[in-house]
């Protein structure tokens, strides 16, 4: 997950345009504004972007609004309010199988499909300072969103689109809800100590609808039912979920150095489905054979409740070893396992997946020479969800089996320009960032999959270069090395695609 920081409002006003160019019709805009006038304070961009994309028929467009308003109301407590709204809209190129990128890496066989995301997303916090050991906050939230996909959509990627009639699945996401938390400072046996208590309530209501779409070739997020009544994936979908947790941690310090925190999350989950399906099957002369019409509900309701501990041994300065281990937790909704796709099945008996996580390493800032962070990890996965090929050549997102992830990773940042004693208005640091990773199915069901690598684990990843500048003048170098992944649970070499957009998706 990315937890993305905004800017907070400037003391004085201030206004930035930034316009980018590029190659393949790239260009960009963000225009912001942010200033403060006594109790009120506001931050404000506009952010524009359009482009060809470096293969045909992967063009896009995105418009994205963002305001943050705030209005302190005493130096103990203020309220701020955000709002984002995006409207996005892309062509989407189609995937390449090993012999096409081959061929030819810029080609493109999918010039029907399309994916648009509009969304509306607001925030409203109160921040309070009952003493200088206490704070309280209250976060409301809430997001109205759509998302619609337009295209051929088969699970041969070299299969050529016939030109008839397109795949349209169109959802919605609306949801709310609001956080608490109370942090304190306290004394525990003359020792000084933190607790953080929290609750979290989310209400969503998500739907999902499915049918066919119109054979043109445009933007186009039109039911077209009447047209093509005989259309074999139709659904309407309806999915409230209802969660509610209470949370906790407290660190608690043995000594100055010392430190230990425990933490523990009880989690209620209510999800629900309302669905009416329509499996039609034809021949191959169009005549309708069958014609299954079925309404479905059901409920899954659970509770469990997650543990975890961390510690952390300041020595000096410039050395802080710490550890970690925790529960894990990802559970199964009924959108992820609704819709319809030629690509794979889904299998019926599809469950929650659980596991815990732990890591241990060291990191330190020396007299700012460099800065370091290494550490060990492993993941440890029960029931780890993905798609694998069955005997039958067809792929199934299922539980495919229990998995281990074992690495290690290390980032390192030297600071040139102190070691080389350089002016102060020169920027010059040096960085390598780089993991080794090892993965394997330790326990599985499903034939020829226990010893196999974990799909989308690559063995080795850096990242290295260079960052420098004079005065308001930085550039960057950075070269990147991944190695090769399967995709597949099977390790099966003939379903490895390959990664090709610049918009980093997974084709």
């Amino acid at each position: 997950m990315v937890n993305f920081v905004t800017k907070k409002p400037t003391i004085n006003q201030e206004i930035i345009f930034r316009n980018t160019i590029g190659s393949n019709g790239l260009f960009t805009n963000f225009t912001s504004l942010s200033d403060t006038q006594g109790k009120w304070s506001y931050y404000t961009f506009i952010n524009y972007k359009k482009g060809d994309g470096f293969r045909p028929n992967s063009n896009f467009e995105s418009k994205n609004a963002f305001l943050h308003l705030g209005y302190q109301f005493n130096l103990k407590s203020k309220l701020s309010l955000e709002i984002t709204v995006l409207d996005y809209l892309a062509q989407q190129a189609g995937g390449l199988t090993d012999a096409m990128f081959n061929e030819d890496p810029y080609q493109s066989n999918r010039a029907r499909n399309w994916f648009q995301v509009q969304w509306l997303l607001y925030n409203l916090k109160w921040e309070h300072l009952f003493s200088d050991n206490t704070n309280f906050s209250f976060n409301f939230f809430g997001l109205d969103a759509s998302r619609d996909a337009i295209g051929f959509r088969t699970n041969r990627v070299n299969q050529v689109d016939p030109g008839s009639e397109r795949d349209l699945i169109k959802g919605t996401f609306k949801n709310f809800g609001f956080e608490t938390r109370l942090l304190s400072k306290y004394s525990l046996f003359d020792k000084k100590a933190t607790f953080l208590i929290g609750s979290k309530f989310y209400k969503a209501n998500n739907t999902n609808m499915q049918g066919p779409g119109s054979n043109n070739s445009d933007a186009d997020f039109e039911y077209y039912n009447n047209e093509y009544p005989n259309y074999p994936r139709q659904s309407d979908s309806k999915f409230p979920n209802l969660n509610v947790s209470l949370f906790g941690e407290n660190i608690v310090y043995l000594n100055d150095k010392w430190s230990v925190t425990p933490g523990v999350r009880f989690e209620y989950i209510n999800t629900k489905r309302d669905e009416i399906i329509k499996d039609i099957v034809t021949d191959a002369a169009g005549n309708v054979i069958n014609d299954n019409l079925r309404e479905e509900k059901e409920t899954n309701e659970r509770t469990f409740l997650l543990l975890g501990v961390g510690t952390s041994y300041k020595k000096s300065k410039a050395l802080e070893f710490y550890g970690n281990i925790s529960q894990n937790y990802r559970s199964v909704t009924f959108s992820d396992i609704s819709t319809a796709n030629p690509a794979f099945e889904i299998s019926p008996d599809i469950t929650d997946e659980k596991g815990f996580t732990i890591d241990a390493g060291f990191r330190g800032n020396f007299k700012n020479y460099f800065s370091y962070d290494a550490n060990i990890f492993g993941l440890f996965y029960n029931d780890r969800i993905n798609i694998y090929t069955r005997d039958d050549g067809k792929a199934e997102r299922d539980n495919i089996g229990d998995a281990r992830i074992l690495g290690i990773e290390s980032l390192v940042d030297f600071n040139l320009k102190k070691l080389f004693q350089m002016n102060s208005n020169f920027v010059f640091n040096y960085f390598i960032n780089s993991s080794f990773i090892t993965s394997e199915y330790t326990k599985s069901e499903k034939n020829g999959v226990v010893g196999n690598e974990v799909e989308f684990i690559p063995n080795v990843n850096i990242k290295t270069g260079f960052k420098f500048g004079y005065n308001n003048f930085i550039a960057s170098l950075q070269y990147s090395y991944l190695s090769r992944q399967f995709s597949d649970a099977t390790n099966a070499s003939r379903r490895k695609y390959k990664w090709c957009n610049r918009r980093n998706t997974s084709i």
